[in-house]
C-alpha cells in the first residue's frame, strides 16, 4: 500500500515507519483478517476458551496467514497489549476501585432509597432506570448487575409489581451506561483506539443515552411485564451490610458519583471555549484527563463515602484491596484486545478497509454498529465486540471530524449490547437470579438489549445529522 496513504490513515506514524509496514496484498489481507477473527469466535464460542487466549490466538493467525514473520506479529501484539494497559487498564483500575467503595460504604444503597422513596407505583419503573444508570455510571456492568438485585427484589416485593416491570428499566439503565457512556471498559478501548474526544464522547453519550433508556427501559417493561409476569424471589429478603457503618448522605454520595463526569466534561468544554493559553484551561486539561478524574473520584470516595460510612483505615484498604481481584479478567482481555488492534494496523489490513468504505457510500455509523453486532452475536462479549470492531474501524476515524468519531464510539457501543442470548454471562446471570426460563429470558432481557442497541444507532444517526 502507498506509503503517503498509511501516513494519512495512521497520522501517529512517520514516513519512515509507514514504508517499514508490509506491502501485503489485498486478496491475501482479507483473509487473514476473516480467519483472525473467525480463530477468535470459534475459541471462545465453541471451546470456550477464555477471549485473552482467544484474542492472542486470534493475532498470531492474522500474522501467520497475512505472511508476516512470527517475530513482527508477536512485536506488533505485545506494543499493543502493552499501550492498552498503560492507557485503558488503569482507568478500569481506578473505577472498580470507586465502584467497590460505593457499594462497601451503604453509598448505593442510599442513592436507591431516596429516589425509590420519593415515587408512585405509576413512576417507580422510571426511578429504577434512573437508579441503574445512576448506579451504571461508574460500575462494571457484572458489578452494578449484582448489586442492583437486591434492590430490584426489594422495591418489587414492596410495590407489588411484577419483578419484569421494576428490573427490566433498572438494567437498561445499566446497560445503556455500560455500552455508551465512559469510564466503562468499552467506551474507554473504543476512545482510545479510535482517538475520540473523551469528553465529547461522554456528553454525547449521555444524550444519546437518556431517550434509548427511557424507550428500552421503562416503555418496553409495559409490554414485558404482560408477557412474563414473575414475582420478586425471596433472595435477599435481609440486608446482609455490615450494621456497624452508617450511610452517607444522598447529598454527599452523588456528590462523589458525579466527581469524575464534572472534571472530564470541564475539560471538553474548556477545549471547547478557552483559549491554549487560558491558565483556567490548562487547569482543567489536568484535572479532566481521564486518569486524574478518576484518580481524584476514588481519594474523594475515600474521605466521603469511605470515611463517611464510618470505615477505618483498614476497612478502606480491604475495600480497595478486594476491587482489583474481579477486574483481572477483564484487563488481560481489553490489553489482548488491543494487541489485536495492533496487529491489524500493522498488516495493513485498516487501511484497506478504510479505502472500501470510502469508496463504498456505506455508512461509516452504519457499519461500526452492525461490525460490533456480529461479533457480539458471536462471542456473547460487549467489551470483546466493542476491542474487536474498535480494531477494524480505527483507521476510518484518521478521516473525520472531532464529533463524527465521537459518534464512532458510540455506534460501536451500541452496537456491543445487541441481542444478548446464551452465550453471554449476563443472559445466564438475569435468568437465574430473575428465576425465569430460557425463553422467558429472551423475550425480555434479550429483547430489551436488542431495542436498546437499535434506538442507540437510530439517536447516533440522528445526531450524525445535526452535528
Amino acid at each position: 500500500m502507498n506509503t503517503d496513504v498509511l501516513s494519512l490513515l495512521h497520522p501517529a506514524l512517520t514516513a519512515a515507519d509507514a514504508a517499514k509496514l508490509p506491502d501485503i496484498p489485498a486478496a491475501r489481507l482479507i483473509p487473514a483478517a476473516l480467519l483472525g477473527i473467525a480463530v477468535i469466535v470459534l475459541l471462545i464460542t465453541r471451546f470456550k476458551l477464555h477471549p485473552f487466549l482467544g484474542l492472542t490466538l486470534g493475532s498470531l493467525t492474522v500474522g501467520a496467514v497475512a505472511g508476516v514473520t512470527m517475530s513482527d506479529t508477536i512485536a506488533s501484539f505485545t506494543k499493543g497489549f502493552g499501550a492498552t494497559a498503560a492507557g485503558v487498564g488503569t482507568l478500569i483500575a481506578l473505577g472498580a476501585m470507586f465502584g467497590k467503595l460505593l457499594a462497601d460504604s451503604g453509598g448505593a444503597d442510599e442513592i436507591v432509597d431516596t429516589i425509590v422513596g420519593r415515587s408512585s407505583a405509576r413512576t417507580l419503573p422510571w426511578a429504577m432506570a434512573g437508579v441503574g444508570a445512576l448506579i451504571g455510571l461508574p460500575m462494571f456492568f457484572e458489578i452494578g448487575l449484582v448489586l442492583l438485585m437486591p434492590v430490584i427484589f426489594l422495591v418489587a416485593r414492596r410495590s407489588g409489581l411484577s419483578i419484569i416491570k421494576v428490573g427490566i428499566p433498572a438494567l437498561a439503565g445499566l446497560s445503556a451506561m455500560h455500552g455508551l457512556v465512559p469510564p466503562h471498559p468499552g467506551p474507554l478501548v473504543a476512545i482510545d483506539a479510535l482517538k475520540a474526544n473523551l469528553g465529547l464522547t461522554l456528553g454525547f453519550g449521555v444524550l444519546v443515552a437518556l431517550p434509548t433508556v427511557a424507550i428500552a427501559g421503562p416503555l418496553f417493561a409495559r409490554f414485558a411485564g404482560r408477557w412474563v409476569d414473575v414475582p420478586a424471589p425471596t433472595l435477599f429478603a435481609t440486608d446482609e451490610r455490615d450494621a456497624r457503618l452508617e450511610r452517607p448522605s444522598f447529598a454527599v454520595t452523588l456528590l462523589a458519583v458525579l466527581t469524575p463526569v464534572v472534571l472530564m466534561m470541564g475539560k471538553a468544554l474548556a477545549d471547547i471555549f478557552a483559549a491554549d493559553t487560558n491558565p483556567v484551561r490548562t487547569a482543567l486539561d489536568f484535572l479532566g484527563t481521564p486518569l486524574v478524574a478518576l484518580l481524584i473520584a476514588v481519594i474523594v470516595g475515600m474521605f466521603t463515602l469511605g470515611r463517611g460510612a464510618g470505615m477505618g483505615t483498614k476497612e478502606l484498604a480491604s475495600s480497595l484491596e478486594k476491587a482489583l481481584p474481579p477486574i483481572a479478567g477483564i484487563l488481560l482481555i481489553v490489553s489482548a484486545g488491543g494487541g489485536f488492534k495492533q496487529t491489524l494496523v500493522d498488516t495493513g489490513i485498516g487501511g484497506l478497509v478504510a479505502d472500501w468504505v470510502k469508496g463504498s457510500g456505506v455508512s461509516v455509523l452504519l457499519l461500526a454498529w452492525v461490525v460490533a453486532v456480529l461479533i457480539r452475536l458471536a462471542t456473547g462479549s460487549a467489551t470483546v465486540a466493542t476491542v474487536t470492531a474498535s480494531g477494524i474501524l480505527a483507521p476510518l476515524a484518521t478521516g473525520m471530524s472531532t464529533p463524527h468519531v465521537s459518534l464512532l464510539v458510540l455506534a460501536i457501543g451500541a452496537g456491543s449490547v445487541f441481542f444478548s442470548h446464551v452465550n453471554d454471562a449476563g443472559f445466564w446471570l438475569v435468568k437465574e437470579y430473575f428465576g425465569l426460563s430460557v425463553g422467558q429470558t429472551l423475550k425480555t432481557w434479550s429483547l430489551m438489549e436488542t431495542l436498546l442497541s437499535v434506538s442507540g444507532l437510530v439517536f447516533v444517526l440522528v445526531l450524525g445529522l445535526v452535528v
